[in-house]
């Protein structure tokens, strides 16, 4: 008896080892399964440490009452928590307090998990929910498997775990059909071992009762094992099935990180960058930036800032990703990308990129074949750039001391928390330079996956289509059609710093058929550029738009060095860079020169008659007597007609201008206070329509507001309360009129009875005020036609 019962023991206690080693093993499976979307083996062994760490708890407390298991566990789930996450921002090279960590990681554990970038680099917030789970799911499994005694049923927990990790990986990796059947044979395995048990303790029982059990087992266990085969039969032509579909990806249904209304289009910022010239926007130190000198290009023509001796012309050498995007006019000078603007509606050109969450490591991109790559360093130091969008090199491969989301179609960066004065990352870059010898022979893409940039929105103007076309017609090659596009802008316009922000078709025709004494050829970057992608792409080339920063080696980044350049795909080539900005001291030679708008069918007296020179000299033949006509002279029909055509014109004109300003006193002066200011605010929102600056739907009305304070002032003001260049500080820390018709409006909108009549007089003045300050600032030709512009009579209220 004395050796029967360490014998007993030891036999307990080889039984009750293998299941806890099982449920460790099934959650560890659902850690590689989930890790094979990670970078490194990080997460799966903090996956494996937790599922140890919760089933060792269990057996640990398998004695202790079952309501103290719970919290003990939890306290061994804290430690380790705060241990792993601190192990993953170290690796990650994360900074600040464990505290600030964990609050993070909590927050917005899920969201990044399901919006970071394939590898999903592990840091504190990626993993945190992995190991929550897996030590939820040890901690369940282990109770219910080994407290209770329901095996089958403890799995639960695990195989739900793996089916998680399953659906989280979904089409990102490849099938896992050695975990699965890992998974499978580890819970066999355990069934089996506990299977037995019982059979020890039937030796004590009586013949017949044991006979009695085991027939009952047997039944049972035929009946289970009918009903598996059945299930299997049944839904194993189903699950083959599946096996060839492409499985749910769960990041469609998780918005990834989005960038702010003024980085959708960063064009616009050029003109206002302009104005304020010696804004610090970047500190910048580049390491290996100097490119070296191509042996078969001339001059780069991406290179130097606008208005900088660097910039080409039409004797500039053909522009090569030896001189694409990132490349500078001399050692040590580099061009920053900040954002790439593919979509063209016709109005605004945007950037429509899909940013997902990254670590410090990038996916690499195939660069073409005989590229030459180099690789630059940069360290950055935000200054004044406000936004999301963060500078860098292209292409970026490599971040630190920034959280990131990254767009690979396009290789931009943002910060989705947003940029702050004084945030400092590094940014290796690897520069592709393909083979400029292959530009004058290389072919453009077309079809579907050039869909996008190939793009041209209705309501092109007529002289654009023609300029194009004519350009298209003399040059047949692709890179010939561009070099032309790029000569023409290059060689007949003009580069000024106080141009007025607009790419719209509208915006873009007057620029470059607009008279000259009115303030048309002549812009910034932002027409030039523009201008090139829209007629590139009517002649048929994949275009779009950078916005970027010329940086020096190490130093200051101004708002002088913020430009903008186009960029047109080839194939084997990728996206090679152009500059349609003229040299500065080149005069711009009169568009008439190369290019005079003809109409498609000239008048009859511009057709010259067919001439036949006579064989013989023909008699002389009398005149005819001249006869009075009976009919209604020709001059007076001419008179009539331009006198009725006139007097319809004044008509329409008039009844417009009657239109418009009873709109005005309808929405001034009728109806309660509530509606009166919200007219009144119609009346600015149409007004900085009719003023080519129009606002979108998503903005609040203080920024509106903010937005159109400024076109009346005729400058940004610094951010951040800066100073003036004159030395005065920024009148932005001043409420203006327009201001407070947005705080009228705001109010009403939430208490449409908290307004009375002397606000609703006081909200028509400062619209009437603001809409007069407005229209005197634009343009003659926009003045001229303010009050007869039909839009604010159809534009949608």
């Amino acid at each position: 008896m004395g050796r029967g019962a360490p014998v007993v023991t030891a036999r307990r206690v080889l039984r009750a080892v293998p299941l806890p080693l099982v449920l460790v093993g099934m959650i560890g499976l659902a850690g590689v399964v989930l890790g094979r979307v990670y970078a490194g083996d990080l997460l799966t062994r903090l996956v494996l440490g937790a599922a140890v760490g919760s089933v060792l708890v269990s057996v640990a407390a398998r004695r202790l009452r079952s309501w103290l298991v719970a919290p003990l566990s939890v306290l061994a789930l804290a430690g380790y928590t705060a241990v792993a996450l601190r192990v993953a921002a170290q690796r990650a090279e994360l900074s600040g307090g464990l505290g600030r960590i964990v609050v993070d990681a909590a927050g917005n554990g899920v969201a990044r998990l399901l919006t970071a970038m394939i590898p999903v680099e592990p840091t504190p917030d990626t993993v945190l929910v992995p190991l929550v789970a897996a030590w939820l799911a040890g901690l369940a499994g282990a109770e219910v498997a080994l407290r209770a005694g329901r095996v089958l049923l403890g799995y639960l927990p695990p195989a739900l775990l793996y089916a998680g990790a399953v659906y989280v990986v979904g089409p990102n990796a490849a099938p896992a059909l050695w975990p699965t059947l890992a998974f499978a044979a580890l819970a066999a395995s355990g069934l089996a071992v506990t299977g037995g048990a019982p059979a020890a303790a039937d030796d004590d029982l009586p013949a017949g009762t044991r006979a009695a059990l085991r027939t009952t087992r047997t039944v049972t266990t035929a009946a289970g094992l009918a009903v598996v085969v059945g299930l299997v039969a049944l839904l194993a032509p189903v699950v083959a099935g599946q096996v060839d579909d492409r499985p749910v990806d769960p990041r469609r249904y998780v918005e990834p990180p989005q960038v702010e209304t003024l980085d959708e289009n960063p064009l616009i910022r050029i003109s206002g960058w302009a104005l304020h010239p010696e804004q610090k926007l970047l500190d910048v130190s580049v390491d290996g930036a100097a490119p070296a000198a191509s042996a078969t290009a001339g001059p780069a023509p991406d290179a130097g800032p606008p208005g900088s001796d660097s910039g080409s012309g039409s004797d500039s050498g053909p522009p090569g990703s030896d001189s694409g995007p990132g490349s500078g006019s001399g050692p040590g000078e580099v061009r920053l990308r900040l954002a790439v603007l593919s979509d063209y509606d016709g109005v605004t050109w945007r950037v429509g990129a899909t940013y997902r969450n990254a670590g410090r490591v990038l996916p690499a991109v195939e660069p073409a074949a005989g590229s030459r790559l180099d690789t630059v360093r940069q360290e950055i130091t935000v200054a004044d750039l406000s936004g999301r969008l963060l500078p860098a090199v292209a292409t970026p491969r490599e971040v630190g001391g920034a959280r990131v989301a990254y767009d690979p179609t396009t290789g931009t960066l943002i910060r989705p928390e947003g940029l702050t004065p004084g945030l400092r990352y590094t940014v290796t870059s690897v520069r592709e330079r393909p083979d400029l010898n292959l530009l004058a022979t290389a072919d453009v893409p077309a079809g579907e996956g050039a869909t996008r940039v190939l793009r041209v929105a209705d309501g092109v103007p007529d002289p654009m289509r023609r300029l194009a076309a004519q350009i298209a017609e003399e040059n047949g090659a692709p890179y010939d059609r561009a070099a032309a596009i790029e000569q023409f802008l290059a060689e007949h316009y003009r580069v000024v710093a106080d141009a007025p922000s607009g790419h719209a078709y509208p915006n873009l025709n007057f620029f470059l058929f607009g008279p000259r004494n009115a303030g048309g050829q002549r812009g910034t970057s932002e027409q030039f550029a523009a201008a090139f992608a829209v007629l590139g792409r009517l002649t048929g080339l994949p275009t779009r738009v950078v916005v970027g920063f010329s940086a020096p080696g190490s130093g200051p980044v101004r708002a002088a060095d913020a430009f903008a350049w186009p960029e047109v795909l080839f194939e084997g080539l990728g996206w090679v860079a152009f500059d349609p900005l003229p040299r500065p001291d080149d005069e711009p030679r009169p568009v008439e020169e190369d290019f005079r708008p003809t109409p498609e069918d000239p008048p009859p007296s511009e057709v010259p008659e067919p001439t036949v020179e006579p064989s013989t000299t023909p008699p002389a033949v009398s005149a005819p007597p001249r006869r009075e006509s009976t009919g209604t002279p020709v001059a007076v029909l001419v008179g009539g007609g331009s006198g009725a055509l006139l007097l319809l014109v004044a008509v329409v004109l008039a009844a417009l201008v009657a239109a418009r300003r009873a709109l005005a006193r309808r929405r001034l002066d009728r109806g309660d206070p509530a509606q009166r200011i919200a007219g009144a605010w119609r009346e600015v929102t149409d007004a900085l329509r009719l003023a080519g600056h129009p606002v979108g739907g998503d903005l609040a009305a203080t920024e509106v507001a903010a937005h159109a304070r400024r076109l009346v002032v005729g400058r940004t003001p610094p951010a951040d309360g800066a100073s003036e260049p004159g030395g005065g500080t920024a009148v932005a820390t001043v409420a203006s009129p327009v201001e407070e018709l947005a705080a009228l409006v705001n109010r009403v909108t939430f208490a449409p009875d908290g307004a009375d009549d002397d606000e609703a007089t006081r909200a028509g003045r400062i619209a009437t005020a603001y809409v007069r300050e407005l229209r005197a600032a634009q343009p003659r030709w926009r003045r001229m036609l303010w009050s007869v512009h039909p839009g604010p009579l159809r534009w949608r209220r």
